[in-house]
Order: C-alpha cells, then structure tokens, then sequence
C-alpha cells in the first residue's frame, strides 16, 4: 500500500510539468536532464518494449520481478526452468522481461521473460546479419541437404556452407559448438540460414598461408585429427589438411587408424613429402622415432631362442610381436615336424605367448622367420637307427593319393605305401579299393632316405609272392589248367591262380585264323587246359597255348597207341610159337 501511495505521489507530482516549456537559458541544462530521468520511468513502457527487472520473489509457479511499473510484475516460473528440473534466477537477480496485457487477479502486471529473450535474440541476430559478426551455434542434427544449427532459434546450414571444401562425413559436426555467420533472416517467418564456411574462411586463409610458409619436407608440425578412413586419417595442420596413411601411424601392425587415433585430437606429424603446386601433404608419425629395424641383426640371429606374442594368423602361418614394430613369421611348415596339421590355428591362437627360435633375418626385406619345430629334435636324424629296412611297422593312414597312401608311424615320420605295393594279385586303381582313411595297418619297410625324408612302405610284402611261389612249381611246356578272364584284340588273359595270369595269344588257338569277321574261340568264364611256351619270372610275363597243349595231347595219344600196338605185337608172337 505504501509503494501504491508513493507511486501516485510522484504521478500528481508530474501533473502539469511542461518539459518543453521551461527555457533552457533559466534552467541549467544538466538540471534538465536530471529532471527527464527522475520522472521518465514512471511513463508507460512502449509496447514490446524489453525491460530490466529485479527478481523479488521465486515462489513454486511464479517469480515477482520488479520493473519500476506502479505495481509489481510476474512471470511464470516455468519460463526460468531448466531442462533438468533446476531453476535459473533467485532474489536479486536481474532479468530481462516484456509487460503483457492485463493483471493477475491480485493485481499484479504479466510479465514475459521468454518474449523478451526471444526479442533479444532477434534483436541480437539482426544486428550481426548486418554488421556481418560472427555468432556462436550448436549442430542438433543432420537433415537432407545440411544440417540443423541452434543460434537461439532454429537455423539451417546448407551443406555447401559446413566447411571450405566438402566434408566426407557431415555427422561429425553434430553436436558441436560452431562459429556461424547469417545469410538469410526473417523474423516473420522465424527462418535463418547460416554458414560456418563463411565464418572460418578468413580464419583458414590465414592460417593456410602461415601453415604453406612453414611447410617443408622433413619438418615437424602439429595438427589436428579431422577425420578416419580405412587407409589413414586426414589431419588440419591449419587450413590445409594432410594425409596420414594407416601405414605410417607406427612401425607396428595397425588395422585400423582408430586403434591409435581419434577425431579431434590433437598430434604431432612429420612432414614426408609436400607437392607445394597441388598442395598435398603425406605425413607420418612413426618417423618422429628411431626404426626398430634399425639394428635387427644385431638384436637377433639365427638359431636364438625368442618369446613374442601372435598377433595374427593366417592360411599360410602366424605373426609373431618380437617388439613394438618388429614382426617375426612362423610358416605352416615350421610349427611342427609333422605333415598332418592342416592350418596354423591347431597350433597357436591370437593373443598366445610363444618361444620361437629365429631361422632368418633380412633388414633389407624387414622380415624374420621363425620356427616352432626347432625347438625339438627332428625325428628324421634318428629314423636310421631306430628303424631298419625290412622291418614291420604300424600305422595310420593318414592321406590317399592315386599313386599311393601316405601312413604316419610316429609323429612327424610319414611313410609312403605305393598303389603297386598295396597286392600281389589285384591291379588297384586306387589305395582307396583296398584301405580306409585314418584305419590302422602293418606294412613293411623297403626304402629309408632321411635326408629327404622319405619313407617308402609296403603292404602286400607281409604275404609271399605268388608269382614267385608260382614260378617254383612250373616249368616250361607244363600242362595247366585256368579261367579266362578276359579277351583283347591279341589274345585272352586266363587265371592261373589267384592274382596270376597269362596271355595265350591268339595265334596259339588252333583253327582260328584271327579275322574280326570269326567269332572269339572261348569266352570269360570258361575253363581250358593249355600249355606253357613261355616265363618270364623277372617280367611276370607266362605265355600259354591250346595248340601245343593240343599237339601234345595228340602225341600223347599217338605215343599211348603205338606202345599198346607194340604191347599187342609182343603177345602175338609169343603166342605163334606155340601153335606151331
């Protein structure tokens, strides 16, 4: 009531002051400006007009602000929340604020901070639309055509205005605090377009002509980490960006720049090479220190024992970290003794500490081999004296070729059972008719040749040789009796026992002159007596004939009749005496 009393006091008092009445020559014109000012704010604020107030009072929906008016104002407190719950003013403060039409029920003025912030910044915006000033914005999104920017309203940045050249990934901006100037305004409309590239233009000619001026091949400059690609990352060295490849980041094994860099970090470069026409910069940060490989003959030599852990694993081997940026190789035919093993990860795993024994070192070629066999003896030195030809062994088949099967006898001792060496009687196409993958069989050692390593077997040794039992027991025009197996354009095959055949060619079948036009004289399956004419024990060659065994048998028959005529001859003279 008393603040109610005191503002009309001071409005009676105005009553009748006529400023442009007084001459100025009778009042001194510092006294007339004072005069203004002690009575200008008890005139009615214009509309729209932004006021300063201070917060009187901060109560659970509203903030009491004193504005200089005949009665106090307020505003909503929800115009002063925070997104997260807390409350921006207290007692004291002062805030920006816009008179609405009309009173609350208890007489209090409506206020508006919120109008009067979104003034301000329209008032702020135009001003450095006009001035061509430089406003600060935050990056809330990508949308179709550029990306979406929060300058105290929304704004829109084409993506032709995010950077000087194209960026390849506009995403990156999101969320970040850029430096915007205005393009476009309409506060009717609310719209406003922005761009960065204008704003950072000026700032990155001048730092691209600071950056070219210091720019040599060799030099050490720092930069700023832009963006990752599979095959490097570009860094701004200040208005000029320069190329990082993955294979310069480190002497080590980099998959990806991402497992060493990160966008927006800060590093130092060595220039590696600067075409100043094009202005293309290569760079790289494993040449700001010494080459491991520098000295690696020195560090290690052949036939050392090292420890290094498998970093990669591959078809043909495992890479093994001696040290950072130092890279051994365990080939596949280095891990063991054995043949058997199919890839390197039956044997080692990513991650795995191993001890190694250095096999080669090339500086030049930057490689060294390694080996994990070396670690235990070599069977093969030994296989002399503990095996010995003729000699019965076990095994398991490991690996069936056509010519033969392969058989392990020990671990890393494989030993090769040839195709001719699996039976003395059956013609096997292959080890398969005979023997089964991984099945365990005895067979006979024929050939030992360790500095090779090769190892020739036999299966069919374990039993005689029917051919050779078969040459002991005939001999050369023998009558035999066999089976015709099979007939070619020369001659038929006839078994003679089991696994052993001969030929009886054509020209020994009597009566057959051999023309296609005359039907075979025998067929397979049928059985016949012939004679042997030929053998050949060392070409297991046994050649047969049913002329011979014919023409025998006729003079078998003839011998038999004329030792029975001269039987018949001898009784009948002995008989003629005594009839005489």
């Amino acid at each position: 009531m008393a603040d109610n009393e005191a503002a009309e006091s001071l409005e009676s008092a105005s009553v009748g002051f006529d400023a442009g009445a007084v001459d100025p020559e009778v009042v001194d014109p510092e006294e007339y400006q004072h005069l203004l000012e002690d009575y200008s704010h008890l005139a009615p604020p214009a509309r729209h007009e932004v006021l300063e107030g201070k917060v009187l009072k901060v109560s659970a929906t509203q903030v009491f602000i004193d504005v200089g008016h005949k009665s106090d104002g307020v505003a909503p407190v929800e115009q002063f929340r925070e997104a997260d719950g807390s409350i921006t003013v207290a007692v004291g403060d002062l805030v920006e604020v816009i008179i609405e039409d009309g009173h609350t029920s208890e007489g209090y003025v409506r206020l508006s901070h919120e109008r009067a912030s979104r003034l301000r910044i329209w008032d702020t915006l135009d001003k450095a639309l006009a001035e061509n000033l430089t406003v600060s914005g935050r990056v809330t999104g990508r949308v179709k055509g550029g990306l979406t920017v929060d300058i105290g309203v929304p704004a829109f940045m084409p993506g032709s205005q995010i950077d000087v050249r194209p960026p390849r990934n506009p995403e990156q901006y999101v969320s970040q605090d850029v430096p915007v100037r205005l393009i476009k305004l309409n506060r009717k409309r609310g719209n406003a377009v922005v761009s960065r590239k204008l704003a950072i233009e000026e700032d990155t000619i001048l730092r691209k002509a600071q950056t070219l001026e210091a720019l040599h091949e060799g030099a050490i400059v720092t930069g700023i980490v832009k963006n990752l690609t599979d095959y490097g990352a570009f860094i701004d060295l200040g208005g000029l960006d320069g190329l990082l490849h993955v294979t310069d980041i480190s002497y080590g094994r980099v998959t990806h720049p991402s497992e060493i860099l990160t966008a927006g970090e800060e590093i130092s470069v060595r220039v590696l090479k600067y075409d100043a026409a094009k202005q293309r910069v290569s760079l790289g940060i494993k040449q700001l220190v010494p080459d491991p490989w520098e000295g690696v003959t020195e560090r290690y030599s052949p036939q050392m024992r090292v420890v290094g852990r498998i970093v990669t694993v591959t078809d043909y081997g495992a890479f093994v970290e001696l040290e950072p940026g130092i890279e051994g190789l365990i080939h596949i035919s280095e891990m063991t003794w054995s043949r058997r093993m199919k890839h390197p990860s039956k044997v080692v795993k990513p991650n795995d500490s191993v001890e190694t024994v250095v096999l080669e070192v090339s500086k030049t070629e930057r490689r060294i081999s390694l080996g994990l066999k070396q670690l235990e003896a070599n069977p093969w030195t030994t296989v002399e004296q503990r095996y010995s030809i003729g000699s019965v062994v076990e095994g398991r088949v490991r690996n069936m070729t056509e010519f033969g099967a392969f058989l392990e006898i020990e671990e890393g001792i494989d030993g090769l059972v040839h195709v001719s060496d699996l039976s003395w009687t059956k013609r096997l196409k292959h080890p398969n008719e005979m023997l089964r993958k991984g099945s365990m069989i005895q067979a006979v050692i024929l050939a030992i040749d360790a500095v090779n390593k090769r190892l020739s077997l036999g299966v069919k040794q374990l039993q005689p040789d029917a051919w050779e039992t078969w040459f002991q027991a005939h001999n050369v025009n023998d009558a035999v009796r066999g089976k015709v197996v099979r007939h070619t354009g020369f001659g038929a095959f006839v078994e003679l026992a089991d696994g052993v055949e001969g030929l009886c060619h054509f020209s020994e079948v009597p009566g057959w002159s051999g023309r296609r036009s005359e039907a075979v004289p025998f067929t397979p399956g049928q059985e016949l007596e012939f004679r042997i004419v030929r053998m050949s024990e060392e070409e297991r060659k046994i050649g047969l004939s049913l002329r011979a065994h014919a023409e025998a048998e006729e003079r078998s028959r003839l011998d038999q009749y004329q030792k029975r005529a001269a039987s018949a001859a001898s009784e009948l003279e002995d008989l003629l005496p005594n009839q005489r």
